[in-house]
């Protein structure tokens, strides 16, 4: 049929939304959200208001049900999802392979699968990503865009899995697309690297990639001028060029997974999500397709997480204003 030949985002709006997965374990410790007057309202539909269309959650192969560090089992991203899906947002799965995170600092093994081989490792990869969207197609949502890593510039399941070894890297990450696109086809499958300001950092893995035949949708980036101890202000320029250079370079669509600023920095941050959304917009032939916000509701009062946007008052920071048209 012609139809499905057009994929899913196709003259879909850009995508401007938020990782959540902190919101469970939030809402079940009693935190309560407020709208600007002082209203409580459900957290989902204040991101909404702010113009947001799409929710981000994690996944994790056998998490604990620590608050900070748990949870984001399968079963809680499903209702999650459904969730998300039922106020008319549209989803992304980010599969860490991991019991907890994983981040270019960290890209652990869960422990069922530590002791298994190679080959069995592949065989995990499939088996979890089939299964947890498998799970939610069954519950009647069909994720937009799956990860299959999170931020990997350093590769994943290490050792197995490095970048040490890009041609068991290129394997893994295969077997994750496969499973995504046998469960559907028209799901797009990201890979996620962090630092989108670094053109030398994605052009070196984005190349082997290339190399080792990887398939994929999107390239995912991470954008967190903080982390790199500079303001946004002096590296919007380079986010800029290398979006445009990875949609160019690999003729793939590019999209800005997570980004954050200071919770303390109204007006800096309003600025940093306000340049990073137009970057993002102004990617050639439309290949820029969206901006998402790494936990804007995981206020500091409850996760000690500095680069939420949430008040102490339970009020959204107006910075997020930025992501209203």
């Amino acid at each position: 049929m012609l139809f499905s030949t057009f994929g899913f985002s196709q003259n879909k709006p850009f995508a401007k939304g938020a990782d959540v997965g902190w919101l469970p374990q939030m809402e079940a410790t009693g935190y309560k959200f407020y709208d600007a007057d002082g209203k409580e309202k459900d957290c989902l539909q204040l991101l909404k208001d702010r113009g947001m269309n799409s929710i981000r959650l994690r996944v994790w192969v056998n998490p604990n049900d620590d608050k900070a560090s748990g949870h984001c089992s399968k079963e809680e991203t499903v209702v999650m999802a459904l969730r998300a899906q039922k106020m008319g947002m549209r989803v992304m799965i980010d599969f860490h392979y991991s019991d907890s995170w994983a981040d270019p600092t960290k890209q652990y093994k869960p422990k069922a699968w530590k002791n298994h081989s190679f080959p069995e490792l592949l065989n995990d990869v499939y088996n979890h990503t089939f299964d947890v969207i498998s799970a939610l197609k069954k519950a009647g949502v069909t994720p937009e865009w799956v990860q299959i890593g999170n931020e990997i510039p350093v590769g994943m399941l290490w050792p197995d899995g490095s970048t040490d070894n890009w041609q068991q890297l290129g394997q893994l990450l295969n077997k994750g697309y496969d499973a995504v696109k046998a469960v559907d086809k028209k799901i797009k499958v990201i890979v996620h690297v962090d630092e989108g300001n670094n053109n030398a950092k994605f052009r070196k893995f984005f190349d082997n990639a290339t190399a080792q035949k990887v398939r994929y949708d999107v390239i995912g980036l991470s954008y967190y001028p903080f982390w790199i101890k500079k303001d946004y202000t002096e590296v919007i320029a380079e986010l800029e060029s290398n979006l445009n250079d990875m949609a160019k370079r690999y003729g793939k669509e590019v999209m800005i997974v997570e980004i954050g600023g200071e919770d303390d920095k109204v007006e800096n941050t309003y600025q940093l999500l306000a340049t990073a959304i137009k970057a993002a917009k102004n990617v050639p032939n439309h290949k820029g397709i969206g901006v998402l916000y790494w936990e804007p509701e995981g206020a500091r009062s409850w996760s000690h997480y500095n680069l939420s946007a949430w008040q102490a008052d339970g009020k959204p920071s107006p910075a997020l204003d930025a992501f209203k048209e």
